[in-house]
């Protein structure tokens, strides 16, 4: 009975014959997914597939069998084994695919050990300010805790700071130990020495062997003027201490600036809403107005209207970049009386008949005249 006729391997993988790599390796990696006999327990058929993806994929993945199989087909393996798939590991291609997704899941990539030496963790700080302290800058401690080397065994992990470590007999010094999984085998992380492929025979009593412990700290923190809500300030090495002689983290303040009773800021500008009276709006006056460094006093000119907004240059927020100061912006907001005596209402009717509808309120006049341009 002559031999079956092997399939095309484009056509097992089912990619063009001008397929790239990764065209290859996706193609691959679908199939194999649905084929591999730990998903398809006793099914004959579906292992046979397997078994073809694999020689396929190991065929056109190389660049020399390739170029042999493109001119001579299966042909080119006559006489290597190929015939009955013994000159192919077919657990070699899947594994060498799917490495890197388990790899990943698991935390290590293939014959990957973790690095011994380890960088701290950075650590934040949560720091609450006043709006007149973030204007002007100040000062503050601040008091956490964070892992620190420590001092018996100045971060070795032994017992007196000495040596005392020995390569993990686990794990051969790699922290990773590799186990077999159906046809492909994965790495993980050694559980001995948890991966630092280390163990140290006479720990440090007082950090118990980890080389550090958490320790309460104090700091003092300089907030420079124009910080703002939210703001981080980087505060390098003073993060937790690294592990295995590695560096240390940082730690990063958060400010958060308090809310102010009558200060609103909008970028570097301060706003602040100043009530005036209707006679003061009217005639003219001065009055006090609180700023970010003191009361100064501020004229407010004859007629002047509710909303309008005075500026006062170089009374704002400092930029924290070093780009000049905002300024204080005064919205005047003139304030109706809600209850008047007799003689204040005898003396407002009175100015509202000597008023009517004349050049003294040019705003009430311009709104008349467009409402009779309007409606005729």
């Amino acid at each position: 009975m002559p031999p079956e006729k092997k399939r095309d391997y484009y056509e097992v993988l089912g990619v063009a014959r001008g397929a790239n790599e990764d065209d290859l390796k996706k193609a691959y990696r679908r199939f194999a997914i649905q084929f591999h006999p730990d998903r398809n327990p006793g099914d004959k058929q579906a292992e046979e597939k397997f078994k073809e993806l694999n020689e396929a994929y190991q065929v056109l993945s190389d660049q020399e069998k390739r170029a042999q199989y493109d001119r001579f087909g299966h042909a080119a393996f006559q006489g290597q084994g190929a015939g009955g798939f013994g000159g192919f590991d077919f657990t070699q291609g899947f594994e060498e695919v799917f490495s890197d997704i388990f790899g990943d899941f698991f935390g290590t990539g293939r014959g990957r050990s973790r690095s011994r030496s380890r960088r701290g963790d950075d650590l934040r700080y949560d720091l609450e300010v006043e709006f007149e302290e973030a204007a002007s800058g100040t000062e503050k401690v601040v008091k956490f805790q964070r892992l620190t080397l420590c001092e018996s065994c100045n971060g070795s992990r032994a017992r007196g700071g000495g040596e005392g470590a020995r390569t993990c007999p686990n794990c051969r010094g790699t922290g990773q130990v590799r186990s077999q999984q159906g046809f492909f085998s994965i790495s993980t992380t050694c559980g001995q020495c948890r991966g630092e492929g280390m163990i140290i025979a006479d720990p440090c009593p007082k950090c118990q062997g980890q080389g550090r412990v958490r320790k309460a700290v104090s700091l003092s923190v300089k907030i420079p003027p124009g910080v703002d809500n939210g703001s981080r300030l980087k505060l390098r090495n003073e993060g937790e201490a690294g592990f295995g002689g590695g560096p240390s983290g940082d730690l990063y303040v958060v400010v958060h600036v308090k809310e102010h009773a009558l200060f609103v800021r909008q970028d570097n500008d301060v706003v602040i809403e100043v009530p005036v009276s209707f006679p003061q709006a009217t005639l003219g006056a001065e009055i006090e107005v609180p700023t970010l460094e003191g009361k100064i006093k501020l004229k407010v000119p004859p007629g002047t209207q509710s909303g309008k907004v005075i500026r006062l240059k170089a009374k704002g927020f400092v930029d924290l970049h070093g780009y000049g100061r905002g300024d204080q912006l005064v919205r005047v907001v003139v304030e109706t009386p809600r209850r008047l005596t007799a003689r204040q209402r005898e003396l407002l009717e009175e100015f509202a008949k000597v008023s009517g509808e004349d050049t003294h309120h040019p705003l009430s006049k311009g709104f008349v005249d467009k409402l009779k341009e309007m409606f005729g």
